[in-house]
């Protein structure tokens, strides 16, 4: 293999945003100070090469990023993603993500209900 042949399986990026607090369900958001926004962490991309999908390097990535947003002293409520179509919204709700507004494609999961999956 020549360097010209390696390419990376895939990548995601994380970045800071925030989620307006009228956004979020009731029930959530009456739990949270009244705030008008809340902090959150924004996967902005995660893809995996054409030739690799299917083979769980997505998930992995995922679970990747959200260890590193548990660990990161910075407080976030939530982690959030814009999916790209309806595939990739289907792939997050696999892992509780919700919609933040029903019909758009941008989703969420509370900060709360990730640290269960690593606890």
């Amino acid at each position: 293999m020549s360097d010209g042949d390696r390419f990376p399986l895939g990548y995601y990026t994380l970045a800071a945003t925030s989620i307006a607090l009228a956004e979020l369900p009731e029930a959530l958001a009456k739990r949270l100070p009244r705030y008008p926004v809340v902090p959150a962490t924004l996967m902005g991309r995660l893809a995996v090469d054409a030739r690799h999908q299917g083979r769980g390097y997505g998930e992995l990535m995922l679970l990747d990023a959200f260890s590193r947003v548990l660990r990161n002293d910075i407080a976030s409520y939530a982690f959030v993603v814009d999916a790209k179509d309806a595939r990739a919204a289907r792939f997050y709700q696999r892992y509780r993500f919700r919609f933040l507004v029903e019909g758009d494609r941008r989703l969420f999961v509370p900060m709360a209900e990730i640290a269960k999956l690593f606890s």
